[in-house]
């Protein structure tokens, strides 16, 4: 392996993982969306098949791999039409943290559902007033007698229908301004005084979002994940993993996009020749392949750099992946749909609600402000704007 090549291991990976959502595809992706089911079939065969708990360490169930292996499963599904948020969600958010910050019994207890698929986990982190500004988040934990009370509101939490559990995060209340002190929980979806309603969206998913409640939920001390003195380091070692796995999964948007663009090309008659001929079709075509390219090369250092230790080195890169990432995957799109024309809009073609799919993309879980942001202060030594 060299620093631009995967592994022959993860390049088998790769392939397996395609060859399996290939059996299911676009068609049968946005079918399940557009009716109100679920993909739970695809879901369980990736635990099955030992892909979903890739990056989890064997003894839990896993496959013993890297933040880098599970990335290349977001992303092959993704490209072969079948984007599964959840990816970003449960293995790579939840699992990572709690195979690095709990306790043993946490481990046997929540992981190896997390890899089979039986047991998926949420993640609960943005608030209805906070926005971007995690520092501002409201939902407080305070100790009672042996466990603890939660309260508070969250908002875009993906896929609390399809989870037994959620990791939440929250703030002790006695800790309420200041400097942001994460604590994190994991707290049943069956909890009383827990409720979650679904958010109209205009995106074509089986994997909703939704409004959380959190009121009085009461929950037993080994309920903390972690030290609930650990403050945000124990939280971004969720968080670097999920911008590299949102950069897998819009790069794999990106290659469905282009991959169909280019086969429409190869094939759309309307003057002499394919339309592929004219260099207005194919340049941005041409375009998209390198923007895609330098984005799953930024991805694939940020995920070697996560997966070494270098978590500093890692949240530059995975930054300036998940933003490389997303620009790509919505100018892919958007030259997709342009390659088709009218039929660039119609739903049997199934272009036009990639756009607004990868959309998403530049807004979550980081917005590209923040990131510009991040990269002006951190690796170009500017003033802090916000």
């Amino acid at each position: 392996m060299t620093s631009f090549t995967e592994s022959d291991e993860r390049q088998a990976l790769r392939r397996e993982v395609a060859r399996l959502a290939g059996k299911y595809g676009r068609e049968w992706f946005t079918e399940k969306a557009r009716a109100g089911e679920k993909t739970t079939d695809l879901w369980l065969e990736i635990g099955r098949t030992g892909y979903l708990g890739i990056n989890i360490p064997e003894e839990y169930g896993g496959g013993g791999g890297g933040i880098g292996d599970i990335a290349a499963v977001c992303e092959e599904l993704a490209a072969q039409g079948c984007p599964l948020l959840l990816m970003v969600v449960s293995p790579a958010i939840c699992g990572t943290i709690i195979s690095r910050y709990g306790t043993e019994d946490q481990k046997r207890r929540w992981l190896p559902g997390i890899c089979d698929g039986t047991g998926t986990m949420a993640f609960a982190i943005t608030e209805p007033d906070a926005g971007t500004n995690t520092h501002n988040i409201t939902t407080t934990a305070r100790r009672d007698g042996d466990g603890w009370v939660l309260n508070g509101r969250k908002i875009y939490i993906s896929g609390v229908d399809e989870a037994d559990n959620v990791l939440v995060v929250a703030r002790t209340e006695d800790a309420r301004t200041g400097k942001l002190k994460p604590v994190l929980f994991v707290l049943p979806t069956d909890s009383e005084g827990f409720e979650y309603r679904p958010i109209p969206m205009e995106i074509v998913s089986p994997e909703l979002q939704f409004q959380v409640f959190i009121d009085d939920v009461r929950l037993p001390d080994d309920a903390l994940v972690g030290d609930e003195d650990g403050g945000l380091v124990q939280l971004f070692a969720g968080l670097n993993p999920e911008r590299i796995m949102a950069a897998s999964f819009s790069t794999g948007l990106a290659r469905f996009a282009l991959e169909k663009a280019a086969s429409y090309a190869k094939e759309r008659t309307v003057f002499q020749g394919p339309i592929g001929t004219h260099q207005a079709i194919a340049h941005p075509l041409a375009q998209s392949k390198i923007e895609i390219e330098m984005a799953r090369l930024m991805t694939q250092k940020a995920a070697a750099l996560y997966d070494a230790g270098d978590d500093m080195g890692a949240g530059e890169a995975a930054n300036m992946a998940k933003y490389a990432a997303a620009e790509a995957a919505c100018d892919a799109a958007d030259r997709a749909v342009q390659t088709h024309g009218g039929n660039g809009i119609t739903q049997e073609y199934g272009m036009a609600g990639l756009l607004v799919a990868t959309r998403a993309g530049r807004i979550a879980p980081v917005s590209r402000e923040m990131i510009l942001n991040f990269v002006a202060m951190h690796s170009l030594g500017l003033p802090k704007s916000y």
